[in-house]
């Protein structure tokens, strides 16, 4: 029995609960640039999550016609564990820490204020490597479409959704090919639409489960890859 999603969730029925559905990021671009064909040519952005949502956005922004951005955001990692995180840090400073978590792993203060300047540091460093000085977009006209690789907490996500609103988004979109349902539920009232191919549910919840080929992207690809494609995308 299919789990009810909000109402606001688009995806394909045909790849629920399905795994290795997608060649590679790129293949998944393509994917969900058919999911959101409504939206080719016109004023929207997309606003990649970096790194592995940026060749998921180029593929979607070269066949979609769309100007593509970038939404810097990392998550605040354990002192033990970077793979774990409590929180994260997006594009315009602003901080989003997991209270469940937090009372549940007993940081002191400190840890938490290092954790989240070093997390700072790094989400600076990169939106310099990815946008350089150019002024963020205005967004009160038009739709923001974010995109990332997968959804698994989702908790990142919803940081790079509340500094899209404090940019001036009215209009938030999260696009992505394949999430866990615990993350759909999570993020999906925070957006107008979240649109999404491949949910699964179960215990366990991998990104990589849903990609035949899958790598991590390294980060002066990533770069590369979106210059490349933001120089030549409408209204650049």
């Amino acid at each position: 029995m299919k789990t009810r999603l909000p109402q606001n969730v688009i995806e394909m029925a045909e790849l629920r609960d399905r795994v290795t559905v997608f060649r590679d990021r790129e293949h998944a671009g393509e994917i969900l640039a058919g999911m959101l064909a409504r939206y080719e040519g016109s004023r929207a952005i997309l606003f990649a999550v970096p790194a592995g949502g940026v060749p998921v956005a180029a593929a979607m922004a070269e066949r979609l016609r769309l100007r593509l951005e970038v939404a810097v955001v990392s998550k605040i990692t354990m002192p033990w564990n970077t793979e774990a995180g409590y929180g994260a840090v997006a594009f315009d400073g602003s901080v989003l820490l997991n209270k469940d978590i937090l009372a549940r792993i007993g940081l002191t203060n400190g840890q938490i204020e290092e954790g989240r300047r070093t997390t700072l540091e790094k989400v600076q460093r990169r939106l310099r490597k990815f946008r350089g000085d150019r002024p963020l977009p205005d967004l009160e006209a038009t739709k923001a479409i974010l995109v990332d690789d997968g959804l698994a907490s989702g908790f990142t996500m919803l940081a790079a959704i509340k500094a899209l609103r404090r940019l001036g988004g009215r209009d938030v979109v999260v696009a992505v090919p394949t999430a866990g349902t615990s993350a759909v539920e999570r993020v999906a009232p925070a957006v107008e639409s979240l649109y999404c191919a491949n949910i699964r549910g179960g215990m366990s919840f991998a990104v990589a489960s849903a990609y035949a080929l899958w790598e991590d992207v390294e980060e002066e690809d990533a770069v590369s890859l979106f210059r490349r494609i933001a120089s030549s995308a409408p209204g650049s």
